[in-house]
């Protein structure tokens, strides 16, 4: 079950599809066993990159049920929904299925910290106090604004939350007074792993981060900078980040960022497919030829990407 030890890299896990849109089992599993062989500590399915909302239920659960049971690793699922029946019609079977928690987003409509605070409390009924959940933090997409403090009153609030998904951008000074909270016993601790496709990881772990909760094309390369970070060897994990920011940039591209991403993973051999189920973006002749590109630069730094750039 998660609690707030959790630290490492919970990669976001893309769900793989054929190119006529149905599902692709044979690329999950390989995706699987990718992730755990890329040192990552566990894995996060049904994410906003996963394209949750275009699966049916009964995919979703089955989705994540073959992931959980695939993995030796913790598998979050994301079951954030408009209506509670639905969150909890994904979270107690996923849960059945072995899940170590679950992560749930506010929906665009909460305006006051009230609201916020209030929403958190019914979903966890909802579910069950039993379940961990993950807080996902996500302004930038979602429109929610959750300061610190509204964060430590669901937290204290909530003993169930025991994860910070943290993407609040900009979002090292969140990450400090979070940390501070803990350390003037105002908050009890809580693991806080970082997203936005790995953007300010290198400063987010100097800020008291313990990872991230995030997709990026080379996960493997994240959970280098984990550890290296965590080993104090701060200019090699600096360094190694630095290979990769014009890569990582690119991929947080609105609305074309996941098509890289699968397009990337496609290269790696990891998805027989790079498809979206539509509507889904697509990445044109010209921004594969840059992707290509990048890869080149990458591969200057981090051989890992060499037979790519060949």
């Amino acid at each position: 079950m998660l609690d707030a030890s959790a630290a490492g890299v919970y990669v976001i896990a893309p769900t793989p599809f054929h190119d006529d849109g149905r599902v692709d089992e044979a690329s999950t599993d390989r995706m699987t066993d990718f992730f755990m062989e890329a040192g990552c500590t566990g894995i996060t399915a049904l994410g906003m990159m996963g394209e949750a909302p275009k699966l049916e239920h009964a995919e979703a659960l089955a989705i994540a049920t073959r992931i959980i049971r695939r993995a030796s690793i913790p598998v979050v699922v994301g079951v954030s929904a408009p209506g509670f029946a639905a969150m909890r019609a994904l979270a107690r079977p996923a849960m059945d299925a072995g899940a170590a928690g679950v992560m749930i987003a506010p929906p665009s409509s909460l305006r006051t910290d009230d609201q916020i605070v209030g929403y958190y409390a019914g979903a966890i009924e909802a579910i069950g106090a039993d379940i961990p959940v993950v807080i996902q933090d996500y302004p930038l997409a979602i429109g929610v604004v959750m300061t610190p403090g509204v964060i430590r009153r669901i937290v204290q609030a909530n003993p169930s939350c025991v994860m910070l998904k943290h993407e609040d951008w900009p979002g090292l000074e969140k990450i400090s007074q979070l940390r501070g909270f803990q350390a003037d016993g105002s908050m009890r601790p809580i693991s806080i792993l970082c997203g936005n496709g790995g953007l300010f990881l290198d400063f987010e772990m100097e800020r008291g981060a313990d990872g991230a909760m995030t997709g990026y094309a080379f996960p493997d390369m994240l959970a280098d900078v984990v550890r290296l970070s965590r080993e104090g060897r701060r200019d090699a994990a600096h360094d190694l980040f630095d290979a990769h920011l014009p890569l990582i940039r690119y991929e947080q591209q609105p609305n074309i960022g996941l098509a890289v991403r699968k397009y990337v993973l496609k290269r790696r051999g990891i998805l027989a497919s790079d498809a979206q189920r539509k509507p889904g973006g697509s990445l044109s002749a010209a921004a594969r030829a840059e992707v290509d590109y990048l890869l080149t630069r990458v591969a200057r730094g981090d051989a890992r990407a060499g037979k790519l750039a060949a």
